[in-house]
């Protein structure tokens, strides 16, 4: 068990997991985050890394003892942010959160006993949970290789009833619910709980990636590195998707496509021909294109309706 000096008592304390959260205008849902923490044990260490907010979602966290604030002047991206809060953590495992996921009753009790069940597993994730009450994608997933992107592109998943394994959906969610913890390929980088053990062997995560697929790439090489990764069904965490990056969607989808290349780059530049690799990033691409155009003639169209 890894001891931490209480500079307010002066005597050591056990700490077993320290949570980091990158916050980024999180609003009142960061300190529903912490709260759902402090619930589960007040011996959790928590950090919370500011990528230069400008709303009231610090107020709170000021004020609070049991948080370590760290505050950037600006915007250092999430992967950043994620390496400065685990370069001052001090537990055995470390919690990634996002300032937007609250832990259901016994969630991260149940995260932690699977991942001290078997010293095999080096990160676990729970099941994430949309606003409505619907599984959120990206909870548990394949690596999406880009064969798997393409299948998923051209629309050929329906062919996976007869040939499963040639056109397979790298998204699992709409698969059933297991009953029990099941080894996946990766899981969401809005909760993960990782072994010091672990991190120590794959390393830090990559700071190449701004926004979006840095989870991808650690996970992958958590893989890599002969570390199994686990989904918990029976962990559940309400994540509001997305309130920390509403007001600029053009570029975030740009951070999330710039980092898709960056990913099939690092990881199949050479696994797959070029011919292929050149279609993935145009295809990558022209999906960012669309995207965009599609998002700055919604946002046309509501200020058009404001001013009328």
């Amino acid at each position: 068990m890894i001891h931490s000096q209480n500079s307010t008592f002066g005597r050591k304390v056990s700490i077993n997991i320290s949570a980091v959260i990158v916050n980024y205008n999180a609003g009142d849902f960061l300190q529903n985050s912490i709260d759902s923490l402090v619930r589960y044990s007040d011996k959790i260490q928590i950090i919370v890394v500011d990528n230069n907010s400008s709303d009231q979602s610090l107020d709170s966290v000021l004020l609070n003892p049991r948080v370590k604030l760290i505050h950037n002047y600006e915007n250092l991206g999430f992967s950043v942010a994620c390496n400065i809060g685990t370069r001052v953590a001090h537990g055995d495992y470390l919690l990634y959160l996002n300032p937007d996921c609250e832990f259901q009753p016994e969630a991260l009790h149940r995260l932690l006993k699977v991942i001290q069940a078997d010293p095999e597993v080096g990160m676990v994730g729970g099941l994430i949970l949309n606003s409505d009450g619907t599984e959120q994608a990206g909870a548990r997933r394949a690596i999406p290789t880009p064969w798997r992107s393409l299948v998923r592109a051209f629309g050929l998943v329906k062919l996976s009833r007869r040939w499963p394994r040639l056109f397979f959906d790298f998204h699992l969610h709409k698969q059933p619910l297991p009953s029990k913890p099941i080894e996946v390929e990766a899981i969401s980088g809005a909760c993960m709980l990782v072994r010091r053990e672990a991190l120590a062997q794959v390393g830090l995560w990559d700071e190449g990636y701004f926004l979006h697929c840095e989870d991808l790439d650690w996970c992958m090489r958590f893989g890599q590195s002969g570390w199994k990764i686990l989904f918990v069904p029976d962990a559940i965490v309400n994540h509001a998707k997305g309130i920390s990056s509403a007001g600029r969607p053009v570029f975030v989808e740009w951070h999330k496509h710039k980092g898709m290349v960056r990913f099939y780059r690092k990881f199949f530049k050479h696994q797959y021909p070029f011919g292929l690799m050149g279609l993935v990033w145009l295809g990558v691409w022209i999906r960012f294109a669309a995207i965009a155009l599609a998002l700055t003639a919604k946002r046309i169209i509501i200020l058009k309706v404001q001013n009328d």
